[in-house]
């Protein structure tokens, strides 16, 4: 468990006993929002929190305080920080691109959108196609009186399985890519099983939806019929991301050994740290250069209960 010779944590050979609090915590999140409703919404940090000290207290008592310490921040500052900075930064720009209009949620219309937010989302990263697509997916849905089987297939295909071919998409990808795995190793691994099950899903929400659609009202039908216009805001935006996507790209080429020690054995190597430093520059760029009515997200409450009560019998 531990390295005597480096005096730092090695997870080689060490008993899978150790990956339980890690089980707990993934069940936690799957199971207590549907079990226990009120009690995961305001205590869901508590929770957390048990499961990481039933992993740090026992690692300290094993390895030592100063080893577990060093673990703690390794972890926090070579791949929590970079995480959370490339999260932030494909939010923020993503979300400074507005698709407004008329479209109407036939199941044609709607998709064709989640086909393209899941090819989309591998480049956009799954929070930023999320940020491009929901609101006229919202807008485009909102009359029907049958649609929360729309954000789910949502869910499932532009926010998870849509960012399965690069580390760009989702986050342990993109943790996968601090470690050494080359950028492109998911899009050749990945691509024909991401098409496969997207295909697959794709398929199955056409049916869905086409059932659903044939119970709505005439009137709500009867919109599909206009002329359909799409309106783009914020499209500067697009270059921010081509420049994200060319930044941690170029923080896997450019591999250098200079680094910047902090103490404990902790080191911060200078493309990671270049790297994020273009990356919250961006963030800025996008957050300057955008107007804030783009960003201004819109919330379409009326009878909302009405519409959930109604697709649930779907």
């Amino acid at each position: 468990m531990v390295d005597a010779g480096a005096a730092h944590f090695d997870g080689v050979g060490i008993s899978v006993l150790w990956s339980l609090p890690f089980a707990g915590l993934l069940l936690s999140i799957a199971l207590l929002p549907l079990l226990t409703p009120h009690f995961w919404e305001h205590h869901f940090c508590k929770v957390a929190a048990f499961w990481v000290l039933a992993f740090l207290v026992p690692c300290a008592v094993a390895a030592g305080f100063s080893i577990a310490a060093q673990a703690v921040l390794h972890i926090f500052l070579l791949e929590y920080v970079p995480f959370i900075l490339l999260l932030f930064t494909l939010f923020v720009v993503a979300g400074g691109i507005k698709v407004s209009g008329n479209l109407v949620g036939t199941p044609g219309t709607n998709t064709a959108m989640l086909a393209f937010g899941t090819l989309s989302a591998s480049f956009l990263g799954t929070p930023g196609a999320s940020m491009v697509l929901i609101r006229p997916m919202i807008r485009a849905n909102q009359d029907r009186n049958y649609n929360i089987h729309v954000f789910v297939f949502f869910i499932f295909l532009v926010a998870n399985i849509g960012g399965s071919l690069t580390p760009l998409g989702d986050p342990p990808l993109f943790v996968g890519f601090l470690k050494g795995v080359d950028f492109l190793w998911t899009l050749g691994t990945m691509l024909a099983p991401m098409l496969f099950v997207s295909g697959i899903l794709l398929a199955l929400f056409y049916l869905i939806d086409r059932l659903a659609w044939n119970r709505e009202s005439s009137g709500v039908k009867a919109k599909s019929a206009a002329t359909r216009q799409i309106r783009v805001e914020g499209l500067h935006n697009v270059l921010y991301l081509f420049a994200v996507a060319l930044t941690v790209l170029a923080s896997g080429i450019w591999h250098r050994d200079a680094t910047f020690p902090l103490g404990l054995g902790i080191e911060l190597p200078l493309n990671g740290l270049v790297r994020d430093v273009i990356l919250v520059a961006l963030a800025l760029l996008s957050w300057r250069t955008t107007k804030r009515a783009i960003r201004r997200v819109m919330f379409w409450l009326t009878n909302s209960g009405a519409k959930s009560s109604l697709a649930l019998k779907l």
